[in-house]
């Protein structure tokens, strides 16, 4: 017992220690990662994602649900579970005559969860919490035939690792804590170079230093309706923190001139936004699985419009806002325990969701649509498992924004054992 609760110490530090290499790599890839600590991570682990990421009234006993804290007392008393996951996204990207692509692979998240006592759960992990990753570059001729190129570019982004708690009160209601730490590293710049010697080529650029400590509440009430029914309502609450850290912003005129400036983001007064999530479910025994959640995210107090690392966008006119999403999945087993075919076994699944940015850009939001396709293939025993999913959804749609059209895909792994039962026999 001692060498497994080890092992998943390691592998959980390990994981960590991946999603931590921020500097000089692309955690994510969108134009729209500009704005703010970036493109804010959505959807939970691959068996969320296949349902368009809903979660917050979802309880199921073969996987582990980061989206609401209070779900992971849905379990088996004596089970380990773990999860490991990988993603991937092909973008296309337009605007108006202009073309681009892009594809990234990255590690998406890593967690363990184990009973405590009667009733009570724990679960420790690391996830993404926001990507940062985009490379515009502009040549033009000025008026004395000199071409110049103007090209801006960022990378980095926020991780959160997390500690959540939940108990089950009176069979039906949970209570779930979550504890976090977001920490990472976000890197800007803007360079001018011309081809002339003659001319000063100029750049700036901002590297901002970023940790955080946060909390998140869930609750979940489970109604039986008889027949292996169930219906399940849930809320989650996180709540707004400051944003610690610190920013320099440099500015460089040739060899000539250079200036830097460091700010605490402590005392710019940034802040993470609060938000709130609902969600209702209908559970039919281990088959069948249909839920419908809504989220709001208000950013309105960020300050984040303080800082020249989180607003320096040039022309365009950045606002923090409140931000929305509505998600609707299901998921089917046609026979979960079926000993002749394997696809019957299989799990299968699929929704959509619709998000609005949390900034407004030029007087607007950055909405994003996208459906899900996913199944998990059952291994070896127990509730093992492989699960896979496709995701197909465009972002900036709006006429006068850039759109971006992507496919992603999720892989995760689901890890089930069973390792607090005494044994008879030594």
């Amino acid at each position: 017992m001692k060498n497994r609760c080890l092992a998943a110490v390691l592998l959980l530090f390990t994981a960590l220690s991946a999603l931590a290499q921020t500097d000089g790599t692309y955690s994510g890839f969108s134009p729209y990662s500009v704005f703010g600590p970036g493109l804010l991570h959505q959807g939970g682990t691959a068996w969320n994602r296949g349902m368009g990421g809903v979660g917050v009234a979802a309880r199921n006993h073969r996987f582990v649900n980061i989206v609401n804290p209070a779900s992971i007392t849905a379990r088996d008393s004596l089970s380990f579970m773990a999860d490991f996951g990988v993603d991937g996204r092909f973008a296309f990207f337009s605007e108006g005559d202009k073309r681009g692509v892009n594809n990234i692979v990255n590690i998406d998240d890593f967690l363990i969860s184990f009973p405590m006592w009667k009733h009570t759960a724990m679960m420790l992990g690391v996830t993404p919490y926001s990507d940062v990753g985009y490379k515009i570059t502009y040549s033009e001729l000025n008026p004395y035939y000199q071409k110049s190129t103007f090209t801006s570019a960022g990378n980095g982004g926020l991780y959160k690792v997390f500690d959540a708690v939940a108990v089950t009160l009176w069979e039906r209601l949970s209570l779930g804590a979550e504890f976090n730490f977001i920490f990472g590293n976000i890197n800007k710049s803007a360079t001018l170079t011309y081809t002339d010697d003659s001319y000063r080529s100029s750049a700036s650029g901002d590297s901002l230093q970023v940790r955080n400590f946060s909390a998140r509440l869930g609750l979940q009430y489970e109604q039986p309706l008889g027949r292996g029914a169930y219906l399940t309502v849930g809320a989650t609450y996180k709540f707004s923190t400051p944003m610690l850290g610190y920013s320099i912003h440099y500015r460089e005129l040739g060899s000539y001139y250079r200036e830097r400036a460091d700010a605490s983001l402590t005392d710019k007064g940034v802040r993470l936004g609060d938000e709130l999530g609902v969600g209702i479910s209908y559970r039919k025994a281990d088959n069948l699985l249909i839920e419908v959640d809504y989220s709001r995210s208000n950013w309105s107090n960020s300050a984040l419009e303080t800082v020249p690392g989180l607003s320096n966008v040039g022309d365009v006119v950045f606002n923090s806002s409140v931000g929305q999403s509505f998600r609707a999945g299901f998921e089917y087993t046609p026979n979960r325990n079926d000993i002749r075919y394997f696809l019957k076994r299989c799990t299968y699944r699929a929704g959509a969701y619709f998000d609005q940015s949390y900034y407004t850009v030029d007087g607007a939001h950055v909405n994003t649509i996208g459906l899900t396709l996913g199944m998990t293939l059952p291994v070896f025993r127990w509730y093992n498992g492989l699960s896979v999913g496709v995701e197909l959804g465009r972002r900036g749609l709006a006429t006068s924004q850039v759109k971006e059209t992507y496919i992603g895909f999720n892989v995760g792994f689901n890890i089930f054992d069973i390792w607090f039962q005494k044994r008879p026999y030594e």
